[in-house]
């Protein structure tokens, strides 16, 4: 979120010729890029003639409330990888390139055994038709703001507690000390959740999620945490 720091660290150098970023950071603690920033980024982006590479294969696909988490910030990326979300469970990859980038690969330069097999292409339209019919986005919005107050709520004044953050369907709870075993207890209490960054509850559940669903995430956790910042 520092415009300046990548300025001075690219300073000079010709062999810059990308910059490739999660839009919300998911193994790194579920880490969200201001939209000023990531507006100056692609100004900076288009001054250098730099390509805006954007990884949406965990925040991409409705998660944030938009097909797209960059789409915040109203840019365009140069390239976007997805998967993930895109099958529904089916294994399935994407790149999606613009017109700065598209023309790089051209037919022959890169082959791959699955790729565009009949099984992953279908799960992916249907996917989209889905979600598209169910309305999910506005869903997956309307619920992950539900989630996030309930969690502030419950969680956010407690001493132990340093951050709630995200956007939609990915927040991540950021305590004082490693919390590792808050997944087998979770899982124990029947609520499936990982931990990134030693320190971190990452929360990225479905799309369909309900906000009674959500209260009852919220019923589960909010004693867990509780407890294990006591110890």
């Amino acid at each position: 979120n520092d415009i300046e720091a990548i300025k001075k660290a690219t300073e000079g150098n010709p062999n810059v010729v990308a910059v490739f970023f999660e839009t919300i950071q998911g193994e790194g603690g579920v880490n969200p890029m201001r939209i000023d920033y990531l507006q100056q980024l692609r100004k900076l982006c288009d001054e250098r003639d730099w390509l805006m590479m954007i990884d949406e294969v965990q925040c991409g696909m409705g998660r944030t409330g938009k097909w797209f988490a960059h789409q915040w910030a109203g840019i365009l990326p140069d390239v976007m990888p997805l998967a993930k979300g895109l099958g529904s469970g089916v294994p399935i990859g994407a790149v999606v390139a613009g017109p700065k980038a598209a023309h790089i690969f051209a037919p022959g330069n890169h082959g791959t055994t699955f790729g565009g097999n009949p099984l992953a292409m279908r799960a992916g339209v249907e996917t989209i038709r889905i979600m598209e019919e169910e309305g999910l986005l506005q869903n997956a919005a309307d619920v992950g703001a539900h989630l996030k107050a309930a969690l502030e709520r419950e969680l956010g004044s407690l001493p132990g507690v340093k951050e709630i953050r995200g956007q939609g369907l990915m927040l991540g709870i950021e305590l004082t000390k490693p919390c590792g075993a808050l997944v087998g207890q979770a899982a124990e209490a029947g609520l499936l959740l990982s931990v990134t960054a030693d320190t971190v509850i990452r929360m990225v559940p479905s799309l369909t999620l309900t906000k009674a669903e959500a209260d009852e995430i919220v019923a589960l956790l909010t004693p867990l945490v509780k407890a294990l910042l006591a110890e």
